[in-house]
């Protein structure tokens, strides 16, 4: 009999969703894509899209992830009843979101996530690389922990 969970059932669509599809959600969209290839779609946007934030380039290319050609995208702009899983990762995004999947079967989950602007708004270029990537340490945590192992040539 063997010991091993079952691993948890993969979505075909998953959309992140924050404020500004600047930081939080673009990060988690590349992570999840670079992890599980093409298992299932993977997109990001934000309540008001804004450029990629510059730490956020930086340190995803640290890991091998090139973020530098990514364009935001409007939560508006996204039918968001066309994918299985919406991860939104601030309240304000959540709030939007269930708002506009009230009549549709989509599952929506709430992953609060550190800020790293804010978190090291005041710091030194270094304090704020070092927010940028516990986020994206964090981030990588979360995603394999809710959608399991993966091989990252997927």
């Amino acid at each position: 009999m063997s010991s091993a969970a079952t691993p948890p059932k993969l979505p075909g669509s998953v959309l992140y969703t924050c404020n500004l599809n600047a930081v939080r959600s673009p990060m988690a969209e590349a992570l999840t894509r670079n992890l599980y290839g093409k298992r299932f779609f993977v997109e990001s946007a934000g309540l008001e899209p804004a450029d990629r934030d510059p730490f956020v380039v930086e340190v995803m290319r640290e890991i091998g992830i090139d973020m530098s050609g990514d364009k935001p995208l409007a939560v508006d702009a996204v039918d968001i009843g066309a994918f299985d899983l919406v991860i939104c990762m601030t309240p304000e995004s959540c709030t939007h979101v269930t708002e506009l999947a009230r009549a549709q079967a989509v599952e929506i989950e709430f992953w609060p996530t550190l800020d790293p602007f804010a978190a090291g708004e005041m710091g030194s270029r270094e304090q704020r690389l070092v927010a940028y990537r516990r986020l994206r340490d964090d981030l990588l945590s979360m995603i394999t922990h809710r959608f399991g192992p993966c091989d990252a040539a997927a």
